[in-house]
């Protein structure tokens, strides 16, 4: 009895340490997407048109910032797995921060040229030219927020890979305070500001992600355990094999995110070709499940620290027990937002648009049936994003890069296209193609998982 008793408390003792660890990235995640659902929420009591626009832009820059995240989303398991292998590690620690932040910096530099020619970029993809126009606007505004908030991901990722997460929780509740209430201001001339409507919410968001990173960085330079590290110690000191390093891990990782972000990114703009309304709706179903989605995301960064923590240390079992518990806190919980999405969907949609009004009648009724579809692939979104965590702590991340190209790009987006056009299911059969690639990569990310040790990623027991 003595052994199971051991067993369960390791257990126990794994659940209680991916929640200390996990309900903070939960936190710092959700503080990230409400950065622009909160615009998004704003701009929907401006109507439909800025509602649309808003959402075009924000598709357009989530393509280039989530390959940025992906990119320096290195550092966590690097630094987790140094800190497994030598506990007290300083100099190491410290290269991969400092080349994470040059990384961010290179990366920013295409991303803002790119991200300043919006409204050709939008014409060409078949877009109506009030809307680039409008999304153009508001994106000139938002693309200097990019920069700070890649910044931001690496110093998070390295406080959460020693187990400090909340700095980077208090760093983000501040960038929320600071956005809502410039938002409010400047979309609609409160407190003395000038009424800039759809512009004003990017430059809320850009003055908000600067204070989340300076907030940051400040704390990680004043708090004496972070200090230590002098993270921002010889900064202009090139440290070429590290940077190499870390491209060579996140650069899969980045380009795993792009394919599934852009494949998103793509139904919104098809949604743009069926018609506005189709659009708003889908902005009211996405970003409900972008928020439900940020938990499994936190519980997924969580299982990338526990799993390269264990793993740098060459504790398999503890490898093990990290991943499962990590998944199966994360499937439990979309399985949970499923049920709500399913049952109360006009409670959610009414956080976006007055549900009173005529004018957004057909919005609603869209927005609640694209809400269903979104409810139906909960559980298979946050398995597929978990086992991509489980197995970025084991650096496995260029297989999970392919299942990520097979998944979205060969069956979610062509199956969209063929059933939304083709047999004219309209936004259905997009949110149908979306829910089917889904579905693969989390079997393909899950069953990799389960092959581990067979696949060489682990030491065999």
């Amino acid at each position: 009895m003595a052994e199971p008793r051991a067993e369960g408390g390791a257990w126990r003792r794994e659940i209680a340490a991916t929640f200390a660890l996990g309900w903070p990235m939960i936190l710092t995640t959700l503080i990230e997407v409400a950065l622009t659902t909160t615009n998004i929420m704003l701009l929907g009591r401006l109507g439909p048109q800025a509602l649309a626009a808003g959402t075009l832009a924000t598709n357009l820059y989530f393509a280039f910032m989530i390959f940025g995240v992906g990119l320096v989303a290195a550092v966590s398991p690097m630094v987790a797995s140094e800190v497994g292998r030598m506990r007290h590690s300083v100099r190491d620690v410290r290269r991969t921060v400092r080349q994470g932040l040059w990384t961010a910096g290179v990366v920013s530099v295409p991303a803002l040229i790119a991200l300043s020619l919006t409204d050709p970029i939008l014409l060409r993809l078949g877009q109506e030219p009030a809307a680039a126009h409008e999304a153009a606007r508001y994106m000139h505004a938002l693309q200097w927020s990019l920069p700070p908030f890649l910044g931001y991901i690496v110093l998070r990722s390295f406080v959460a890979a020693l187990g400090r997460p909340r700095p980077a929780v208090w760093a983000g509740v501040v960038a929320i305070a600071v956005n809502a209430l410039l938002a409010w201001a400047l979309i609609f001339g409160r407190l003395g500001a000038p009424g800039l409507g759809i512009v004003g919410a990017g430059i809320a968001t850009t003055i908000a992600t600067w204070a989340m990173f300076g907030t940051l960085a400040l704390v990680i330079a004043l708090d004496g355990r972070l200090r230590r590290y002098h993270a921002f110690g010889r900064f202009w000191q090139a440290d070429w094999p590290r940077f190499r390093e870390l491209w060579s891990l996140g650069l899969p990782i980045g380009i795993t995110l792009t394919f599934e972000v852009s494949v998103f990114n793509a139904a919104a703009f098809l949604m743009g070709l069926i018609g506005e309304a189709s659009l708003a709706a889908h902005a009211i179903a996405i970003q409900i499940s972008s928020v439900s989605f940020m938990v499994p995301l936190g519980l997924a960064q969580a299982a990338t620290v526990r799993v390269g923590l264990a793993h740098g240390a060459g504790d398999r079992e503890g490898a093990r027990r990290s991943g499962w518990t990590a998944y199966a806190m994360g499937v439990g919980f979309m399985g949970c937002a499923a049920a709500t999405m399913l049952l109360a969907p006009r409670l959610l949609i009414g956080l976006f648009v007055d549900l009173a009004d005529p004018a957004n009648a057909e919005v609603i009724t869209l927005a609640t049936l694209f809400l269903a579809f979104a409810g139906m692939f909960q559980i298979v979104d946050g398995a597929q994003v978990l086992g991509a965590g489980m197995l970025r702590g084991l650096h496995d991340t260029r297989v999970p890069m392919l299942f990520a190209a097979i998944g979205y790009w060969g069956i979610a987006l062509p199956l969209a296209v063929v059933l939304a056009f083709v047999f004219d299911l309209g936004g259905k059969g997009i949110w149908i193609g979306l829910a089917s690639g889904l579905a693969a990569v989390a079997v393909l990310m899950t069953l990799r998982w389960i092959r581990r040790e067979r696949l060489g990623l682990v030491p065999a027991a």
